[in-house]
């Protein structure tokens, strides 16, 4: 009896920590197609809650998974905010979870993070010790003062930053943040520069450029010409977004100066889907070679290592997402669409879209979504894996590809010749999870299609036949790689 009992609270415990990963996954607390922000908040603020009081080791090491940004900074606030319940062994492991997930964090959302901790008067040593230590990494403080001002001060305040025996470089970091206007110069040439710029419209250009954005405005400079101007001075994806500025055309041209096939595959996806149909039939051999290019690089060791492979790709129209994130589950499903062909082993890569499309570069969300009837398609390939990418659903009929996968899995595929995972990038707020097709096939929710090799991986403890111990085993293994990974780009 004792056992029995054992081996249900490890398959309940291994449910509840998938549950929250696939969460953390795909949540970021913003509207969906099916439901509105507010559910989400609601249903993510719940889940944090429940798993750091319960499962406080696994709510930790979720900061070593693939989870988005907005929920790391969350585990990381409520990690701090919660020190008192830790022991001792607790804290340590989650101070370097908490200092290597900082470091790759973009540097806004840290800032962002370090003012909600002020203002929930978390002010305890470690977490001040956390604080320098990030600020004490940053390639270039005054960068960060005239990027991230606000944010910078609120923080200097927080852990005491300024005193009389710092060097001369952090004292005049000092007189900037909280004196700006009492020396008349500044040895930083950025911080100069930002002086300057509120009175000669020429130290605009020194600027970082969403600092610049807002001199140029008060100096009446025309859009235009200043985007021009500042093309050195911008980011990758700020050229990307403002590149319809630069145009001549009524359409806006492909960047010249940016090189799409170093571009994350996900967020290449996206940029692809926001053109015009017309755009990607006049410019289709680049933009399928820069998104192969990013497949085959993020596919790494594991090209051509998947065999058969076959695809269920969701361009239903759900798959438009919402006012916040426009056609992100269609970017998943079209970058999944090229890393799926580069794991396949060559010429056995066989993608089946919902809509029936063939031509991967033209997909657009429209239509029902007749899983079941495209499962059926795929199966009769005999692929060795068959992915499914959707946000899980099925309405055409509703139910079908639950039950194929059912019938497939128990009656003609029992000794499981072929591996079905299914991927969904959209929360169901209403069900705490991604919405799943049916219990027998294992779900994950997926953010980027770069997480997909990791994620086939975690979908394993999703079919219900490995209890906490073999996830847990799994977590402590992605924490000592992600903490040393960290230490050793750090040293």
């Amino acid at each position: 009896m004792t056992t029995d009992t054992e081996s249900h609270a490890d398959i309940v415990a291994a449910e509840d920590v998938l549950l929250f990963v696939n969460a953390a996954i795909t949540a970021t607390g913003q509207r969906e197609f099916h439901s509105e922000a507010y559910e989400q908040r609601l249903s993510l603020d719940f889940l944090h809650e429940y798993v750091r009081v319960n499962y406080r080791r696994v709510y930790a090491a979720s900061l070593a998974l693939d989870i988005n940004d907005h929920n790391a900074v969350r585990i990381v606030q409520g990690l701090l905010e919660s020190a008192a319940e830790a022991t001792a062994d607790e804290k340590r492991t989650e101070g370097r979870l908490i200092a290597a997930r900082l470091a790759v964090l973009p540097p806004q959302r840290v800032y962002r993070l370090f003012r909600a901790l002020r203002e929930a008067r978390v002010n305890n040593r470690r977490t001040r010790a956390i604080m320098r230590d990030w600020l004490a990494a940053r390639p270039d403080l005054a960068h960060d003062a005239v990027k991230y001002r606000r944010g910078l001060k609120t923080t200097a305040r927080h852990i005491h930053l300024r005193r009389v025996d710092e060097p001369e470089a952090l004292r005049e970091l000092g007189e900037f943040l909280f004196r700006p206007g009492r020396l008349q110069r500044y040895r930083h040439q950025l911080l100069d520069a930002w002086r300057r710029a509120h009175y000669e419209q020429g130290a605009v250009d020194e600027l970082p450029f969403t600092v610049a954005e807002g001199f140029a405005a008060a100096h009446g400079m025309k859009r235009e010409a200043f985007v021009e101007r500042m093309t050195h001075r911008m980011t990758r994806l700020e050229r990307l977004r403002t590149q319809g500025q630069r145009s001549t055309g009524k359409e806006p041209r492909l960047p010249t100066d940016v090189d799409l096939t170093v571009m994350p595959l996900t967020r290449l996806a996206l940029y692809v889907l926001s053109l015009g149909f017309e755009q990607r039939s006049a410019h289709r051999a680049e933009l399928i070679r820069a998104l192969r290019a990013a497949a085959r690089r993020t596919a790494g060791p594991h090209a051509g290592s998947w065999g058969r492979v076959g695809a269920v790709l969701d361009d239903s129209y759900s798959s438009s997402g919402s006012g916040e994130k426009r056609r992100r589950p269609l970017a998943v499903a079209l970058a999944c669409h090229f890393l799926l062909e580069a794991l396949a082993a060559p010429g056995a890569f066989a993608p089946l879209w919902t809509s029936g499309a063939t031509d991967p570069l033209l997909v657009r969300p429209w239509g029902p979504t007749p899983l079941g009837t495209r499962i059926l398609d795929a199966l009769e390939h005999a692929p060795e894996r068959l992915v499914i990418v959707s946000d899980g659903w099925d309405n055409a009929p509703p139910g079908l590809a639950g039950e194929v996968l059912r019938v497939w899995r128990n009656r003609l595929d029992p000794g499981r010749r072929t591996a079905v995972v299914h991927v969904n990038p959209v929360y169901d707020a209403d069900g705490f999870d991604v919405r799943r097709l049916t219990p027998s096939v294992p779900t994950a929710g997926i953010r980027d299609a770069e997480d997909l090799p990791a994620l086939v991986e975690l979908a394993q403890f999703a079919e219900g036949r490995t209890g906490a111990a073999a996830l847990y085993i799994y977590l402590d293994r992605q924490v000592a790689r992600f903490v040393g990974d960290q230490e050793e780009e750090t040293s």
